[in-house]
């Protein structure tokens, strides 16, 4: 198990790369590494994501499996005068979200941890909460990803999450229906659904 991204110590041999990228117009230098999630450039359910994302307002963002750190980062350069806190449960992801933190000028106001889903911030709240949930690590792990976010919002804030229809988007609605006081499709893009759910 332990050469699949969601692991805390991957022990793929390193194959660090540079990657240029372009995120709601910020032209990104992101460095990544074997063994961690989508490795060869932004997967393109994160950038959906990034693309549909509303931080007007917010204060305290997290970025939950932040990976590298595409979403997050790109956050922090959209909002910078918030405080963007990144997770991820893989040590290697979270070493490589620092660094391209500090190499695209958000160092700032990024905070990265290594954590188990939100462990790690128990005791904070949030006014938005982003994620490209580990879909291979199953349903249940997904769905507590769901559960921990609603208890870590701030009233009136939004978990936004990006989740493809072949890959449970339908009983990701349905759980986060069941919990949340508004549920929206936010847009879809060749099988991808955002969703933003309203505490």
């Amino acid at each position: 198990m332990s050469d699949h991204y969601y692991s805390s110590k991957p022990e793929t041999a390193h194959d660090r790369q540079m990657l240029s990228v372009d995120l709601r117009g910020f032209s990104l230098k992101l460095t990544s590494d074997a063994g961690v999630f989508s490795k060869n450039g932004v997967d393109y359910g994160s950038r959906v994501l990034i693309n549909a994302m509303d931080l007007t307002g917010a204060k305290a963002i997290l970025d939950v499996g932040c990976g590298y750190g595409p979403i997050g980062i790109t956050a922090a350069k959209l909002v910078p005068d918030a405080i963007v806190t990144m997770l991820d449960i893989n040590e290697r992801a979270v070493e490589l979200a620092r660094h391209n933190a500090i190499q695209n000028q958000v160092s700032s106001n990024t905070v990265i941890k290594q954590s188990d889903r939100l462990e790690a911030v128990r005791h904070q709240t949030f006014d938005v909460i982003l994620t490209n949930p580990p879909i291979r690590a199953g349903k249940e792990i997904v769905h507590s990803i769901f559960e921990q976010a609603y208890e870590q919002l701030r009233v009136g804030g939004s978990l936004w999450i990006v989740i493809q229809k072949k890959q449970g988007a339908p009983s990701a609605k349905e759980k986060l229906s069941s919990m949340f006081k508004y549920v929206e499709e936010v847009t879809k893009d060749k099988g991808y659904r955002i969703f933003r759910a309203e505490k």
